[in-house]
């Protein structure tokens, strides 16, 4: 039994679904890593109970962190990007959170160094609220550990290959840690959506909807690059269309980033066939995406057909999907970085 909803909600579900290849499914998987981050600041006396906490979202990070403040006896702040829905923006309400949320821009950068901004400007106002720093602190790594350790119990091993979203790369990045010093020979396969300038793609444009949570259009210091040996770009279409085919073959209903995630864990079995487990991500369930993803009227198909170009050039990214081997190679984002980025440090 569970003492609290967010203990649940830390907990994922490992579910076998075909040729070794496994969803790691959570409810809102950062809860995984707020909850355990919050706990860790207040024992360790940087944060104190009924203080206040703040930062951006843009989405299921800012549920998080109002749910588990409400446990924790804390108050939150939220700066919610136009992702965030009436679904999200309900919760938020009733958890006790207030939140702003900005209006619609341009790219996925502008969007983040809004939100970023109205974060400083607040501090500003309320110098004994207390940002998180999502992007930036390596806190957020801690929840993780104890989902790879889960992993490595109900696998058998820690030799498998992990796929999903970068993000602010506290999930990929951080069981990539804990499972590789468990002894594990990992594969890492980071999934990225174009325009994102994490692994070099803000130059390409974006196509009219970003996949929320695993792009970045400001630099996050939270991102250990020579943890990822592969790394895919995906537009809307792939990914929409791997979660129609997920949810019609395995009844999983899902989010973007796991349809995402589906299409490489299957591109990563048809190249290696006779390889080991290949685990993904599954952050969130599909609700939030059920008019742009799942119209009632889209056609079923047997396989999508999306197969991904392969390139060693940064220079060749390109839609509809592509993907390079890393090799966990390191990289700098930080050239010619704005005043504000360099403040988010």
């Amino acid at each position: 039994m569970y003492r609290t909803f967010a203990e649940k909600l830390a907990e994922p579900d490992l579910i076998e679904l075909d040729d070794r290849i496994y969803v790691l499914r959570f409810e809102v998987m950062k809860v995984t890593s707020v909850y355990a981050a919050v706990k860790d600041l207040l024992a360790r006396g940087v944060i104190r109970p009924g203080q206040t906490l703040v930062d951006s979202s843009s989405g299921i990070y800012g549920h998080a962190l109002a749910l588990v403040c409400r446990e924790l006896g804390l108050k939150c702040h939220i700066f919610a990007s136009v992702a965030v829905d009436t679904a999200i923006r309900t919760q938020l309400k009733y958890l006790g959170a207030t939140f702003d949320q900005v209006p619609p821009s341009e790219s996925l950068k502008h969007d983040q160094e809004t939100r970023v901004r109205r974060v400083h400007a607040y501090l500003n106002e309320h110098p004994d609220a207390y940002w998180m720093r999502q992007y930036h602190d390596d806190v957020h790594y801690v929840g993780y550990e104890k989902v790879a350790n889960s992993l490595i119990g109900e696998l058998g091993s820690a030799d498998l290959t992990l796929v999903g979203g970068v993000g602010t790369g506290a999930s990929t990045g951080a069981m990539s840690r804990y499972l590789r010093a468990a002894g594990g020979d990992v594969r890492v396969a980071g999934i990225q959506p174009f325009g994102s300038r994490s692994f070099g793609a803000e130059s390409v444009p974006l196509d009219g909807f970003i996949i929320a949570g695993i792009g970045s259009g400001i630099r996050f210091d939270n991102i250990d690059y020579s943890a990822y040996d592969d790394i895919h770009w995906l537009d809307f279409d792939v990914a929409a269309a791997g979660c129609r085919h997920l949810l019609s073959t395995t009844g999983v209903f899902a989010g973007l980033s796991a349809g995402a995630g589906w299409q490489v864990a299957r591109y990563h079995r048809s190249v290696e066939p006779t390889g080991g487990p290949i685990v993904f991500i599954a952050a969130d369930p599909g609700h939030r995406y059920v008019d742009k993803v799942y119209p009632l009227d889209g056609p079923l198909v047997a396989d999508p057909g999306y197969r991904p170009a392969v390139i060693s050039d940064l220079a060749d990214i390109a839609g509809p999907w592509c993907t390079t081997n890393w090799a966990r190679r390191s990289f700098s984002v930080r050239d010619n970085l704005p005043e504000l980025e360099l403040l988010a440090s």
